[in-house]
């Protein structure tokens, strides 16, 4: 799907046409979109292209006059519980306007559509890609605060159900992290690339909001590797603990078996016609001698707490 937007009279605005100053997102797009995009303002295809792999990781890369910046976007997956990854946003900055390119609708782009951050104006190219990076930024740390609730729910289901499946449901929240900690380095530093003024050219405004963006990111990863090693821990604890248990389930029924045996015992010898025994002849005596023994041996088990 192909979009073209420009900031006029400080309202996002639609157009039909390109035109100077213009953003032009593509969203999925057709041959057809990336060809008109493409000899519209003279892009590189690969450029293009690049954002379209979903194992494309964070870079920019610069050609003749125009800058490819790729991103890393997370995203909220719809399954139970929700897992989440990350995919590539590719924005290329030419001489006349802004390009987006992306595999996914996402609520990022859909907010600069709508015009909700309205400090965001696409004649400023390098701050209006910042803005972008920023509301990415925030987007990282929403969607942590959810993985926090998450697995904070997952932990109280744990204290009460200690199944395979809670666990397989706190290693997917540990695959999320693991994700979002890659795409998170890789931002970070692109990030800095940029901040090094080589790039883009950034006037003293814009470098005040990509540091911004930087911190919002560092503290992301931070935020990320805290997640990290606390789901680690609780999925090793909880893992100890099924195993704990088991142990102590599988020694009370070997206990069990122990005293279940012993009047087996008692009464395959008097039932054997062996002389000899004890009050043979008192045919309740190997019950009396078999409920003893059991509690005899009951008795010290439970004094040696193996039952």
């Amino acid at each position: 799907m192909l979009s073209i937007h420009r900031t006029v009279g400080g309202r996002m605005t639609g157009l039909e046409d390109i035109e100077e100053g213009c953003w032009v997102n593509l969203t999925h797009p057709t041959e057809a979109e990336l060809d008109r995009v493409s000899s519209a303002l003279d892009i590189d295809q690969t450029f293009l292209r690049a954002a379209l792999d979903e194992e494309e990781t964070s870079r920019v890369d610069t050609d003749e006059g125009q800058t490819l910046i790729i991103i890393d976007l997370p995203s909220a997956e719809e399954t139970e519980p929700v897992l989440y990854s990350t995919f590539p946003l590719g924005i290329i900055v030419t001489e006349k306007c802004i390009v987006t390119v992306c595999t996914r609708e996402t609520s990022i782009i859909r907010s600069f559509q709508e015009g909700t951050i309205r400090q965001a104006q696409t004649q400023k190219k390098t701050s209006f890609i910042f803005y972008i990076l920023l509301q990415v930024a925030k987007r990282y740390l929403f969607y942590l605060r959810q993985i926090d609730k998450i697995y904070n729910q997952m932990e109280k289901k744990l204290y009460k159900s200690q199944r395979n499946k809670e666990l397989m449901q706190l290693l997917d929240v540990e695959k999320s992290l693991v994700y979002f900690n890659t795409s998170l380095k890789a931002n970070e530093v692109t990030l800095e690339k940029l901040l090094r003024g080589r790039i883009v050219t950034l006037y003293d405004e814009d470098q005040d909001l990509l540091e911004d963006v930087l911190i919002e990111v560092r503290q992301a990863i931070e935020t990320t590797n805290i997640y990290s090693s606390i789901v680690s821990s609780m999925m090793e604890t909880f893992a100890s603990v099924i195993s704990n248990n088991l142990n102590v389930i599988m020694k009370v029924l070997t206990s069990i078996t122990i005293l279940l045996t012993i009047p087996n015992i008692v009464y395959g010898f008097y039932g054997m016609n062996v002389r000899g025994l004890p009050l043979d002849q008192f045919w309740w005596f190997p019950l009396v001698l078999s409920v003893v023994i059991v509690v005899i041996v009951g008795i010290i088990l439970k004094i040696k707490d193996l039952f």
